[in-house]
């Protein structure tokens, strides 16, 4: 299964009648991960048909309540759902303080197990991993500690050639040696190059969620030809002061960051509710990079 995110929210704080707070979903092969957790979660996850039961890895970015209020509502549910699993939320340390008094007036026992992972805020760090992917948060520039997270998917072995498998008679044992590098000798002595016998695996795949910031150009080093750059684009450019002033983006900083980050592709979000027609912001950032989407309720985008 391919990296695929799917938008449930895309605006700042001030939800509008069609666009949410910021959450999104990505899935990756064995895992459907959570990112941000804006009022109405729950709501989208539903019409977007993904099952609750699936949700056990939860990434909150920041404490403002336009990336985490949708957090309690969604446990009470999952609870009511009688959703039985450990539910990993990688989140800033108070956030657990915050929700602990809602949690406890929930009734009855928790079905779900929460793990919570305090995050480290001042330097980048690697907070999830397994045998296909790892997740590295980092902090950016806002008005309170703020972290984005980069999703990495770990390089795959080579594949092998069946028909060379056949033809040099390799035994079965000597196959994962082979698939990790190594050249094969056969019986005669005879020393068969890897690169004859396999084929060079897919290219990783990779995802950064860049939320919240002011434009800062050092995040550039963590991002470097990152597959899939989803950068905050909170207001238009004719509002760079109020950006500056209020620690966040533009759409055309957003393209620079893309640029600086030699991205494949950016996808811009969290807009501000002053803004009805977002066109405006996909230009503005085309003009600098031109591999720009915007970020749309329910769209699901393939990296």
């Amino acid at each position: 299964m391919p990296f695929e995110l799917t938008i449930l929210g895309s605006n700042s704080a001030l939800p509008t009648s069609n666009r949410y707070p910021t959450a999104q979903v990505l899935e990756v092969p064995g895992r459907c991960f959570l990112i941000d957790c804006g009022e109405g979660t729950q709501m989208q996850l539903r019409r977007n048909k993904f099952s609750f039961s699936k949700i056990q890895h939860i990434f909150i970015s920041h404490l403002h309540g336009d990336h985490y209020y949708g957090l309690i509502g969604l446990l009470s549910t999952m609870n009511l759902l009688g959703v039985k699993t450990d539910v990993h939320i990688y989140a800033p340390s108070e956030l657990k303080e915050l929700i602990k008094p809602q949690l406890d007036f929930i009734r009855g026992e928790m079905s779900i197990n929460l793990i919570f992972h305090p995050l480290n805020q001042k330097k980048p760090a690697t907070i999830f991993e397994n045998k296909t992917i790892e997740v590295i948060s980092f902090p950016v520039k806002h008005s309170i500690p703020t972290l984005g997270f980069l999703f990495k998917e770990k390089q795959k072995p080579a594949n092998i050639k069946k028909e060379m498998i056949a033809y040099y008679n390799i035994p079965l044992a000597k196959i994962k040696a082979i698939k990790a590098g190594n050249d094969f000798i056969t019986n005669e002595g005879e020393v068969i190059p890897n690169e004859r016998l396999t084929t060079p695996p897919p290219r990783p795949k990779s995802y950064a969620f860049c939320t919240d910031t002011a434009f800062h150009p050092p995040l550039s080093e963590i991002l470097q030809h990152v597959d899939l750059l989803y950068h905050e684009a909170t207001f238009l450019e004719e509002l760079k002061d109020l950006a500056a002033k209020t620690l966040h983006s533009t759409a055309r900083q957003a393209a620079e960051m893309a640029q600086l980050c030699k991205a494949s592709k950016l996808l811009i979000g969290h807009f501000s509710s002053r803004f009805k027609n977002l066109e405006y912001f996909k230009t503005e950032a085309q003009e600098v990079f031109a591999n720009t989407e915007l970020a749309l309720e329910g769209k699901k985008y393939i990296i």
